[in-house]
């Protein structure tokens, strides 16, 4: 299972972007979509589109979301929580504008796809490919839009 992950787009993203995310057995926004129709080329795509809300959002998406996807746990939200809920064996968040592949004390990874629109701290724009293959390390890779 291919997941493409994306964040902050505020409403706008690269014009290549939608192109690239095809092949997505799902995409997961991670919040700050701001604009709904934002989303709209991605729904196009055809893939199950995940969203959660973030702090620019006014649509009525979930703060967080869990999913369990080849038999390995989930948590989706926006701004990143001091600790990882129970369970979780990843945290996926957005908010800021920076990549992230860390692993805590407790095993849980956290990832963060970085920002496709205004990226902080020299960070490029960029989205991840989140790839899950039975019996396989959790693949996390960045990508230019």
């Amino acid at each position: 299972m291919r997941i493409a992950v994306i964040s902050d787009t505020h409403d706008r993203f690269p014009t290549s972007l939608p192109k690239k995310l095809r092949g997505a057995d799902e995409i997961w926004h991670l919040g700050d979509v701001c604009d709904v129709t934002t989303l709209a080329e991605f729904e196009l795509i055809g893939p199950p589109l995940r969203v959660v809300a973030g702090n620019c959002d006014s649509d009525p998406w979930p703060l967080t979301l869990d999913l369990k996807r080849e038999g390995r746990r989930f948590h989706l939200v926006h701004i990143p929580p001091t600790r990882a809920p129970r369970g979780a064996e990843f945290v996926l968040h957005g908010h800021t504008h920076v990549p992230r592949d860390e692993t805590d004390a407790a095993g849980v990874r956290w990832l963060n796809p970085g920002c496709i629109t205004r990226p902080r701290h020299g960070a490029r724009p960029s989205f991840a490919w989140l790839t899950l293959r039975p019996g396989q390390p959790v693949l996390w890779e960045l990508a230019l839009p």
